[in-house]
């Protein structure tokens, strides 16, 4: 079975939407995505990449297609609880390290669950420390715990690790994914990962 990395930062919509249809995958494939968090804003300041809205936001009908192409993706996969959240952009330090403390604690599944909930179906203001707490105590999760793991320097340091990790790897934006060494960038390279993925089974 291949290594299958996930590499996301919680402010992509297209993130999360990725993230509604991974264990589709898994369940097809039995791979297990394994989830790096990465700081997006980290990742386009180091490849001189920009947001969608800025890059595109100019050129005539090509945010409004990307919205179409969205609302095709949403509709084929039946996911029915996203909402755009009001408080786009959202300045994802805070929760991003807090991911890696959770990875570190064995949590990341239900973390990334209540973040992804919170950043894009239940839209909350989540650079706001006091809506994250809220809201992770809201799901169950040892906030203080993560809070306090959260500001170590070894927390800190790692997901710059995993940010400049992943530019050395190829990746300029999120959702990003791995399979072996074979990147594949974006939701709609969902597809080419589950062939991936099946075709690295069929050789082993």
């Amino acid at each position: 079975m291949p290594r299958v990395e996930f590499l996301f930062d919680f402010g992509s919509p297209n993130a999360y939407l990725a993230h509604k249809v991974i264990p589709e995958i898994e369940k097809r494939t039995g791979a297990k995505f394994e989830y790096i968090p990465v700081l997006l804003g980290g990742v386009f300041k180091l490849t001189n990449n920009r947001p969608p809205m800025v890059a595109f936001g100019e050129i005539k009908g090509k945010m409004q297609y990307e919205q179409l192409e969205m609302r095709r993706f949403i509709e084929r996969h039946r996911i029915s609880q996203f909402q755009f959240n009001p408080h786009f952009p959202v300045n994802t330090l805070a929760i991003m390290r807090m991911a890696v403390a959770a990875k570190t604690q064995g949590v990341l599944p239900r973390y990334a669950d209540a973040v992804f909930h919170y950043m894009w179906e239940a839209p909350k203001k989540m650079d706001d420390p006091d809506v994250i707490r809220a809201a992770l105590t809201e799901s169950g999760l040892d906030t203080d715990k993560l809070f306090a793991a959260s500001q170590s320097h070894e927390i800190k340091q790692q997901l710059m690790n995993n940010t400049e990790a992943a530019v050395a790897r190829g990746t300029f934006g999120s959702p990003t994914f791995f399979v072996g060494n074979e990147m594949f960038f974006g939701k709609d390279r969902l597809r080419d990962v589950e062939e991936e993925i099946l075709q690295a089974n069929k050789a082993t």
